[in-house]
């Protein structure tokens, strides 16, 4: 068997240990950035801020509800004003930047720390519909028979053309043991149906690894969680000691997560200094762009394909747009969806969050993951009778990639 690992970085395995983090539920992708206080001086700008702005509508409805709206007084001056901070940033337009009030900022941060309930899916807004980006391995929505792609229309009684992405979060969400009622779109269906979900706690899968009969090593990653680099390490080490040269990493499904861990993964097949993505924050500042760290204990010898899907978003991309671009990997299967956004998290006060969008994902040769999401080198389609059938021509393509001489 040829090598397809450079000897002398091959300690790397067994020392490296490199953790990202990983935002649960809604998948927020943001790194950790220094804290940096986009506030301050803002008291300085607010005669700026009234010249520019006519706020007398604004007061004119603060005292009509006041005077007209029944039980205007069991309305707190506090809630109001977070009111009207939702629909500032509502008018951004921008369904990943949002205002957290309290009890909101609470349920997020369980979700950062994993203790949450719920059915297990990721979603995102497409074509301005509500879109099922991936179910969870083994979760109640995975069981449930979700698929990438299916349209929310409704969730139980609530209609979702004019819902934002958090709000329908919260919707899905609830108590372990009680069910929620979506009625969903499928491509290839005639007509929309209701699926029926009891939540439960949500344990998120990260990866698992599997040497195929024909010498080709799988990993199937899950998400891109807390753990995912160091299990990820772990995966290439297995891989090496089979002294197979065949690599196959399976991101279908997968909703994304960290940065830190999409640059991590990278790692292990580029040079140090390569651009593994660019976060472009527009015209007027510059770019920062994350570089490989330069494990890549691999030679050309390595033959590497990955299979990506309309479930893979965010950190899948990155890591498979990153291959794609250095001419490391073939990409398998459809096109992916295409979530290429970065949001930062920003407390506004002790108990309120602002989630807001700061920079768009560029590959390594300027393409944006926002527009389109990544075109595999071969487009397979899986059919709606190929899970029936228990066949995957996604897979089949690789294998025969992988074995051709």
């Amino acid at each position: 068997m040829q090598k397809f690992y450079n000897r002398g970085a091959k300690n790397t395995i067994i020392t490296l240990a490199v953790l990202g983090a990983f935002l649960l539920g809604i998948y927020v992708d943001y790194h950790n950035r220094p804290e940096i206080d986009k506030v301050v001086g803002i008291s300085n700008k607010e005669n700026m801020v009234a010249a520019e702005a006519d706020f007398s509508s604004f007061w004119k409805v603060w005292n009509t509800i006041n005077e007209k709206y029944p039980s205007a007084d069991k309305i707190t001056n506090q809630n109001r004003v977070y009111g009207a901070i939702t629909g500032l940033v509502g008018s951004l337009g921008d369904p990943y930047s949002v205002f957290f009030s309290p009890d909101d900022a609470k349920a997020f941060e369980e979700e950062i720390a994993g203790n949450f309930t719920g059915i297990g899916m990721e979603v995102g807004i497409k074509d301005k519909i509500l879109t099922v980006i991936a179910p969870l391995k083994d979760t109640p929505a995975y069981r449930a028979n979700i698929k990438p792609g299916d349209k929310i229309l409704q969730i139980d009684d609530t209609v979702t053309s004019n819902l934002g992405i958090e709000k329908a979060i919260k919707l899905i969400r609830g108590e372990k043991g009680t069910t929620v009622i979506l009625t969903i779109f499928r491509e290839g269906e005639k007509e929309p149906k209701e699926i029926k979900i009891a939540r439960d706690v949500i344990n998120i899968p990260t990866l698992d690894t599997e040497l195929r009969k024909d010498e080709i090593f799988v990993i199937k990653l899950y998400s891109f969680s807390a753990n995912s680099a160091n299990l990820f390490r772990n995966a290439i080490k297995s891989f090496v000691e089979s002294r197979t040269d065949k690599l196959l990493l399976d991101l279908r499904g997968n909703p994304g997560g960290y940065l830190d861990a999409a640059v991590d993964i990278s790692s292990w097949f580029l040079p140090k200094g390569k651009t593994v993505v660019t976060e472009d924050y527009g015209d007027d500042t510059k770019p920062e762009i994350f570089r490989s760290r330069g494990y890549n204990i691999f030679n050309d010898k390595l033959k590497f394909v990955i299979l990506i899907d309309g479930g893979s978003a965010s950190a899948s991309e990155i890591v498979a747009g990153a291959m794609q671009d250095h001419g490391r990997a073939k990409l398998v299967g459809n096109q992916s969806f295409g979530k290429g956004s970065v949001q930062e998290a920003i407390k506004v006060t002790s108990d309120t969050l602002l989630k807001i969008t700061v920079a768009k994902w560029l590959t390594p040769n300027g393409t944006s993951i926002s527009e389109k999401g990544l075109m595999p080198d071969y487009i397979v389609d899986f059919a709606q009778g190929d899970a029936v059938e228990k066949k995957d021509p996604q897979l089949e393509k690789a294998v025969e990639l992988l074995l051709a001489n």
